[in-house]
């Protein structure tokens, strides 16, 4: 899920250098060869410095770079718009992500809500607002990708739509949600301080958080809490994501472990977060 596949830059560049060179670092990743791969990744940032293939973030996953601060948003942006179409089959039904019905039955179960004015961080095509359906007012979504909103506009349930970064747009919102959602968001960011920074004032007191995360064993993480995996997405430690929270001023209500996903096989181990604003 989610990964550049090996066409991908071959899509947005009609330079042949470009998207040699990007499919010369799969096959050579896929091979073992990650000094190979390193050196044909590296020769794509320098005929892409924005990035649009996301290698930055390869090159840490394999090992040959550090950790970058986030996906690029070029990245991001590209990914997302060619996988529109055909998203909610590739992620709900091959890849099992049932994330935003795990929310509703959290936030259930939790009994919190309905919502007056909700906001979806990174809403993608719309599965938060097809699982909180009835359950919100007003009901607002911001994504990168113009092709995942326009795949969301078409669902009829949000109320307003915007193209943007979600930290730029909490930065700007001057409206507080009494519920924010950022469900599948946070595997493209690294360290979380500005994120958690941004949302905080965007909540009403007693507002709801509720997020996903993709995690690893503790032992895998350093000082930081957070990494790169080797799926070539972000995973945040337990620990650190308690120590945000409760340094926001936000009381957890639920903090549960979930399977995200499927990989190839393999259940991705992640975290279910709901957290209310003190």
């Amino acid at each position: 899920m989610k990964q550049p596949r090996a066409g991908a830059l071959a899509d947005i560049s009609d330079d042949d250098a470009l998207a040699n060179a990007y499919e010369r670092g799969l096959a050579a990743e896929k091979a073992g060869d990650v000094k190979g791969a390193a050196k044909a990744y590296r020769e794509v940032l320098r005929l892409d410095p924005a990035d649009h293939g996301g290698v930055a973030v390869r090159l840490a996953s394999i090992g040959q770079a550090p950790d970058p601060d986030r996906a690029p948003e070029a990245y991001v942006t590209t990914l997302f718009d060619q996988q529109a179409p055909q998203f909610d089959e590739i992620l709900v039904a091959r890849l099992g992500y049932r994330v935003p019905e795990m929310i509703a039955e959290a936030l259930r179960d939790a009994e919190l809500g309905p919502f007056t004015r909700a906001l979806d961080v990174g809403c993608g095509t719309g599965l938060v607002g097809v699982a909180l359906e009835g359950r919100l007012g007003q009901l607002i979504g911001v994504d990168l990708s113009e092709e995942m909103l326009a795949e969301t506009d078409d669902r009829d349930l949000y109320d307003q739509l915007f193209v943007g970064e979600a930290i730029q747009f909490l930065k700007e919102e001057g409206t507080p949600f009494d519920l924010i959602v950022a469900a599948d968001v946070l595997p493209y960011l690294g360290g979380l301080e500005t994120f958690f920074a941004a949302l905080r004032p965007c909540l009403t007191e007693g507002g709801v958080l509720a997020l996903s995360t993709e995690t690893l064993p503790e032992r895998a993480f350093d000082t930081r809490g957070w990494k790169v995996g080797t799926k070539t997405r972000f995973a945040h430690a337990e620990s650190y994501l308690r120590a945000l929270i409760a340094s926001h001023q936000l009381e957890i209500v639920t903090f549960k472990e979930i399977t995200v996903r499927m990989d190839e096989g393999e259940g991705i181990p992640g975290h279910l977060v709901l957290a209310r604003a003190s």
